[in-house]
């Protein structure tokens, strides 16, 4: 079989740091605990439109990558985000809204109107690459709050009008995404809004935790749909926070039996790689001119490097050619395997395991092999539907009607 993958992975560093054979420590658990997660999760369930995505055997690609099993966590149809961001940023603004009214207030008051003037009286705000502002601004419009979304200069026109269709106000800033977290927080001091991010700073904990908190809950569930604990996770980069909700479930879920986590990243936008090599939150400066939209990011989130730093197991950065190729991979199904409909910034973890299993000294050096239980978190759908269409060369309805047919 030719390789799956024709790209090569640009640079791998093992963390010096990592504690994958101890129990999850209280560095970590001051950062994301049990009880939080249960709570984020007893409040999600109660939303309209829960119930938990699928995760799906790949046993196709398990097969032609050389590995026992692949399980894909399929977040393309999350409420109606088609994004695993729908957990973090929409609870976080429940969150924030509910420290503002009186004690017991629920979601199901928020959502009926109960408090509507209180809360339309309130603003929340932040900068997206995209899902995180859907996530925000979906969140707003559910419980009843005005919102502000700030958009930097490359993020498409698709994924603007899907925030701006939740009732958003969108702002364009320019520079890079974080130009833009920098320009949401200094509106917010001016006008006395709210901030909903999800990357955290120097005097700005509180919030990040909880859409950090927001996204184990999408673990949880994938840790109960496993029918055998995985040997590796591989999971997107970003500021962190996805990586840093994984990893955290994942240790609390299997102790000191937890899988290898390898964390991938665009390799124009690799803030944590640069971070683990240097052992403290690093940033990467430039456009961070990536394709995985939501992976261009160029400062670390200090809560998530909080869990991160002594957690992670490898960094690994890939191509955008990489990540288109691992896109048409799952939309055309690999060796018997229904195809699946991928965006950009979900299979970077992909690319990695399948550029790994194509090079024998990487492969061992993740200690990848024919009995490896591989974990993918795949974290959205076609989040722009013309971005999708030209990657891909046919929409994500056609890709999910070949599935049905498939089935």
């Amino acid at each position: 079989m030719p390789p799956l993958i024709t790209h090569d992975a640009l640079r791998h560093v093992v963390n010096p740091r990592a504690r994958r054979t101890t129990p999850i420590g209280e560095r970590q658990r001051a950062v994301l605990s049990q009880d939080a997660m249960c709570d984020a999760r007893d409040e999600i369930r109660t939303w309209p439109g829960y119930a938990p995505t699928p995760l799906l055997s790949l046993d196709g690609l398990a097969k032609a990558a050389g590995v026992a099993t692949v399980a894909y966590k399929d977040e393309a149809q999350r409420f109606t985000l088609n994004s695993f961001k729908a957990l973090g940023g929409a609870y976080a603004v429940l969150r924030l809204l509910k420290a503002q009214l009186p004690d017991g207030v629920t979601s199901a008051d928020l959502i009926a109107g109960r408090y509507r003037d209180a809360v339309a009286s309130m603003t929340v705000c932040c900068a997206t690459d995209g899902n995180h502002g859907r996530s925000v601004a979906w969140g707003a419009q559910q419980f009843g709050a005005r919102c502000v979304i700030y958009l930097h200069a490359t993020v498409s026109s698709g994924r603007e009008a899907a925030i701006a269709r939740f009732g958003a106000e969108v702002r364009r800033v320019p520079g890079n995404y974080d130009d833009s977290v920098r320009q949401a927080a200094r509106d917010a001091e001016a006008n006395g809004w709210f901030v909903v991010s999800d990357t955290s700073y120097p005097g700005y904990m509180s919030v990040p935790r909880d859409v950090m908190q927001g996204y184990t809950v999408m673990i949880d569930e994938a840790v109960q749909q496993l029918p055998a604990p995985p040997t590796h996770c591989f999971i997107q980069g970003g500021v962190g926070g996805l990586a840093a909700a994984t990893l955290a479930q994942l240790w609390e879920a299997y102790g000191v039996d937890r899988p290898r986590v390898v964390v991938v990243e665009p390799e124009r936008a690799a803030c944590l790689f640069e971070s683990a090599c240097t052992g403290r939150p690093t940033a990467v400066a430039g456009e961070l001119d990536t394709l995985m939209a939501g992976l261009a990011c160029g400062e670390v989130s200090l809560l998530a490097w909080e869990v991160l730093d002594e957690g992670v197991d490898d960094y690994l950065t890939v191509s955008d050619e990489a990540a288109v190729e691992a896109m048409r991979l799952l939309a055309d199904g690999v060796a018997g395997d229904a195809p699946v409909v991928a965006g950009e910034s979900a299979v970077a973890g992909l690319a990695a395991l399948l550029i790994a299993r194509q090079a024998p000294a990487l492969s061992a050096a993740l200690e990848l092999g024919a009995d490896s239980r591989v974990l993918l978190i795949g974290s959205e759908g076609a989040t722009d539907e013309a971005v999708y269409r030209d990657l891909v060369g046919r929409s994500s309805a056609e890709v999910a009607g070949e599935a049905l047919d498939h089935a």
